[in-house]
């Protein structure tokens, strides 16, 4: 299902992408030099669907990095959770073993006879079920 789902999202993409890339393959010059705009000396030419899907990988990599410092505090705090769970999991073994042997074994009372004060359990004197 989960293929099924991947390649219904996927494919689509992809092809809206073909599609895009042969309707904007024409050249255009991008200019790094915010000075000399008639002839910039930093300036690449290429076409026009690379430097939009160029720009885009961009922006989600420039996101996903603020994502991932800004969450970093909590990736810290589940580290220092987790190492504290692990000591607490360490000393609870640790007492559960030292305090295995110090228990005193319980008192066993004695088994019971199987004769009561008039025969067995749960007779009466003519031996009739109580």
């Amino acid at each position: 299902m989960r293929k099924f789902l991947t390649a219904l999202i996927v494919i689509p993409l992809g092809l809206l992408l073909v599609v895009f890339a042969v309707a904007n393959r024409h050249f255009v010059t991008v200019s790094f030099d915010p000075f000399i705009s008639n002839d910039p000396s930093l300036s690449i030419t290429l076409p026009l669907f690379l430097l939009l899907i160029l720009v885009a990988a961009l922006g989600v990599l420039a996101g996903g990095s603020a994502v991932w410092f800004g969450q970093r505090h909590w990736r810290r705090a589940a580290r220092r959770h987790e190492a504290d769970a692990r000591t607490a999991r360490a000393e609870l073994t640790d007492l559960r073993a030292s305090t295995a042997p110090a228990r005193p074994d319980p008192q066993r009372l004695p088994a019971r006879s199987a004769l009561g004060l008039y025969g067995p359990i749960g007779r009466d004197k003519q031996r009739a079920t109580l």
